[in-house]
């Protein structure tokens, strides 16, 4: 089980990997705002742990374990920017609130608030009467 803070390595990596079809050290330390002393420390950690194969100077791939954990967080904090956008947390506040809560949740709740996302999602009209209520509750 990773830590918080591997996570956020295994999710930029993956990221990075998606985007660029590599991740370099560099690149990892300039996308968390960390010294690339602590990329690779944690590159290292995270070689031992099998999310990734990691060969000094030759760059880092990750492998199916580290792919698979990737994908998933990237999942979980694209679901939590979605259930924030649906329940109309300010576009400015989105980001740092997701990274601030995304891994104080169990997978059970990232899962329900999966079906609660699917639930507004599927009628915009539940969207709408969301809406009307906060607008209420603003009003008093």
């Amino acid at each position: 089980m990773p830590t918080p803070s591997m996570e956020d390595y295994i999710e930029q990596i993956y990221l990075l990997i998606e985007d660029k079809g590599y991740a370099r050290v560099s690149d990892i330390a300039e996308a968390l705002a960390v010294h690339p002393s602590s990329v690779t420390k944690m590159v290292q950690k995270l070689d031992k742990d099998e999310y990734l194969i990691y060969e000094k100077y030759r760059g880092l791939v990750l492998t199916n374990k580290g792919k698979k954990t990737g994908k998933r967080l990237v999942y979980r904090h694209e679901l939590l920017e979605q259930f924030l956008n649906i329940i109309g947390v300010d576009e400015d506040k989105i980001y740092d609130d997701v990274e601030g809560i995304e891994h104080h949740l169990s997978w059970n709740a990232i899962d329900r608030i999966g079906d609660l996302v699917q639930f507004f999602e599927e009628k915009n009209e539940r969207v709408a009467a969301l809406r009307s209520i906060q607008k209420n509750n603003e009003e008093q």
